[in-house]
C-alpha cells in the first residue's frame, strides 16, 4: 500500500549497486505533528501529538505514530508537507493562505529574475506541524477562480472591485484560484495575495504557465519562486467528506532562447513521475466511497504528455466519485470524458473548465467604474464559480462578476424581427453554465407552447457584434478583445412564422446538468 521510504529504497539500491543520483544525498526528516493548544506556533510540553496524521515529502505518504511522530526521506530539494485531515486545519497567514509544509533546500534555488526559494540550511533535527481542531459539516461551498491573471497593479484594482468586494462575508469553507495567478510578472504575488485575502476564506492557489520562471533551465526550477510564496505546487486535503487535491500540470520545457520568441510558450500539460506516485498513494488511503475533487490549470483536454494522461485516468478510474476542475482557456465548459476521449471509467468523468475572472485577460471596453467588460471568447461573462457539496453529491454555479446570481443567460434575436423575414429567423440562447445534460425550451408567451431548444456550436451573437465594432471608424475603447470561438453552450430555435407585428415577450426555461431550472426573458419586437 505504502511506497519504500525514500532512505530505505536507497539502502536497497546501494546494497544492488545501484545507487543513482537522487540517493546520493538522502536524509531522514523527523517531526511531529501536535495539537497547537495556544496557538503559538511552537510545541509547548502540554500539547499532544496528533495520531494517524498524513505526512509526505511530494511522493511518499506516511501516517503519524501514536504520539505523532514521523519519519520521511528528503533530498536536497524537497518539500515536506501534511495532508490535512477532517475536522483539523493548518495555520494561516494575514492574508489566508495556508502554511501547511516546511521546504528543505539547503543550498536555495538558482539565481532567477524574480527570486525564489532562499537557502534554508541544514535540516532542522524535528520538522514539527502544528494543526488546530475545527467543525466541518458534511455541506459545504468553495469558491472557484480560474486565471486572476493581471499583468500590472491596475488590473489587480480591477479584481478587487470586479470580483472581490462582492464575496467578502462569502458562505465557504475556501477559495481556489486555478493557476494565471499572474501575468507573468510574479513580483506581483503579494499584492494580489492581499487582495484576495480580503475575502476572508483560505485561499488555495494552482500554479499556471504564466506563474513561471521563465528563465529557469527546467521545469523543477521553474517553480521555486511560486514555492517561496504558497509552498508544494501539488498536494492534497480532506475538508468535510470531500478529498480534495491540487496538482501541477504545467510542465516546463526550459527557457526560450530564439530572439523574437515568446519566453512563456516553451510548456505543455503532464505531471510527472514522483507527482504520479504521490497520487497514487495519496488515493490509496481514501475510502473508495469518497467524492475526490482535482484542481489543476491545464484542462484534461488540452496538449499534454500523452503517458501522463494515460496513467492518470488509469489510477483515477478506480475510483467511481472523482470530477476535476482546470481554467487556463478563458471560457467556461462543462467536459464529460468517455471511451472516446481516452477514459476507461464506468462513468463519465466531470471535467470543469472553469470561467475565468479576467475573463479575456482583461480587455474591451471599460464601462462606469473603468473596469474593462471583459467577455469571455464563449460569450459568457467574466466571474466565478460556487461549487457546493451536499455529502458526495455536488453543483457548480456560475457567478457573473458584479451581476445578479440569477443573470445566467443571454437572449439573441434580431432588433427589430422583420415579419417579413420570420420563416429564416432563429433565437439564440447563451447558457453561461450550460452542459450536453441541459434541457432547453422556449416560448412566445400566449402564442406559442414551450417548444425544445436545440445545442449548436457557434459563436456568441452579441460577442460577434462587439467585436466587429472594433474595425469601424470610431472603435471603443479599451484592449482589443480575442477572436470569438465556437461557444460550447449556445442553443437555437426557429421563431414562429405566425407572429404578426407587434410586441411579445419570448420566455426561455433551462433545466441544466444538475436537475436547476433557471428562466430567462427578452422582449422582442415585430415589424
Amino acid at each position: 500500500m505504502y511506497r519504500i521510504p525514500t532512505m530505505v529504497a536507497c539502502v536497497l539500491a546501494l546494497a544492488a549497486g545501484s545507487l543513482g543520483p537522487a540517493c546520493a544525498h538522502a536524509a531522514t526528516a523527523r517531526g511531529v505533528v501536535y495539537e497547537d493548544l495556544n496557538e503559538n506556533g511552537v510545541r509547548d510540553a502540554e500539547e499532544p501529538g496528533v495520531p494517524d496524521y498524513r505526512v509526505s515529502n511530494g511522493r511518499d505518504i506516511t501516517l503519524t505514530d501514536e504520539e505523532g511522530r514521523y519519519e520521511l526521506g528528503v533530498d536536497d530539494d524537497t518539500i515536506i508537507f501534511v495532508i490535512k485531515s477532517r475536522t483539523w486545519r493548518s495555520p494561516l497567514d494575514e492574508r489566508n493562505i495556508p502554511r501547511f509544509y516546511y521546504i528543505h533546500r539547503p543550498d536555495g534555488a538558482p539565481d532567477l529574475e524574480f527570486g525564489g526559494v532562499e537557502p534554508t540550511g541544514p535540516l532542522p533535527e524535528s520538522i514539527d506541524f502544528p494543526v488546530y481542531k475545527q467543525r466541518e459539516p458534511d455541506e459545504l461551498n468553495i469558491v472557484l477562480f480560474g486565471d486572476t491573471q493581471t499583468r500590472n497593479q491596475e488590473e489587480i484594482d480591477y479584481l478587487a472591485h470586479d470580483i472581490v468586494e462582492d464575496l467578502v462575508g462569502v458562505d465557504a469553507a475556501f477559495g481556489v484560484t486555478l493557476g494565471d495567478i499572474m501575468f507573468d510578472d510574479l513580483s506581483l504575488f503579494d499584492s494580489l495575495n492581499s487582495t484576495v485575502g480580503l475575502v476572508g476564506i483560505p485561499w488555495h492557489n494552482v500554479v499556471g504557465n504564466h506563474d513561471l520562471n521563465f528563465d529557469a533551465e527546467n521545469d523543477r526550477d521553474s517553480n521555486t519562486t511560486f514555492e517561496s510564496v504558497y509552498g508544494p505546487p501539488y498536494y492534497s486535503f480532506d475538508y468535510g467528506p470531500i478529498h480534495f487535491v491540487v496538482l501541477d500540470d504545467v510542465v516546463w520545457r526550459g527557457r526560450v532562447k530564439e530572439p523574437d520568441a515568446y519566453r512563456g510558450g516553451n510548456y505543455i500539460g503532464g505531471l510527472g513521475a514522483d507527482q504520479l506516485d504521490f497520487i497514487r498513494n495519496d488515493l490509496e488511503l481514501l475510502d473508495r466511497r469518497k467524492r475526490i475533487v482535482f484542481f489543476m490549470h491545464i484542462p484534461l483536454t488540452a496538449e499534454w504528455i500523452e503517458e501522463d494522461r494515460e496513467e492518470f485516468y488509469g489510477i483515477l478510474e478506480n475510483y467511481p466519485h472523482t470530477a476535476s476542475v482546470s481554467a487556463h482557456y478563458h471560457y467556461h465548459e462543462h467536459v464529460l470524458l468517455t471511451e472516446e476521449d481516452g477514459w476507461g471509467g464506468e462513468k463519465p468523468h466531470h471535467h470543469i473548465i472553469n470561467v475565468t475572472t479576467s475573463g479575456s485577460w482583461w480587455s474591451g471596453a471599460p464601462d462606469e467604474a473603468g473596469i474593462p467588460h471583459t467577455t469571455m471568447r464563449d460569450g459568457a461573462p467574466n466571474g466565478y464559480s460556487i461549487m457546493a457539496f451536499e455529502g458526495i453529491a455536488y453543483l457548480t454555479d456560475f457567478r457573473p462578476a458584479r451581476r445578479s446570481e440569477y443573470d445566467q443567460m443571454r437572449i439573441w434575436t434580431p432588433e427589430p424581427i422583420l415579419a417579413s423575414e420570420l420563416d429564416s429567423t432563429e433565437v439564440l440562447v447563451n447558457v453561461y453554465n450550460g452542459s450536453e445534460r441541459s434541457r432547453l425550451t422556449c416560448r412566445v408567451k400566449g402564442v406559442t407552447d414551450w417548444t425544445p431548444m436545440e445545442k449548436v456550436l457557434r459563436p456568441d451573437p452579441h460577442y460577434v457584434e462587439m467585436k466587429a465594432l472594433e474595425e469601424t471608424e470610431t472603435p471603443p475603447p479599451g484592449r482589443r478583445l480575442p477572436d470569438p470561438i465556437d461557444s460550447p453552450h449556445i442553443w437555437r430555435a426557429p421563431l414562429p412564422s405566425e407572429l404578426e407585428p407587434g410586441h411579445y415577450l419570448l420566455e426561455v426555461q433551462d433545466i441544466d446538468m444538475y436537475g436547476v431550472r433557471r428562466f430567462g426573458r427578452r422582449a422582442i419586437r415585430v415589424e
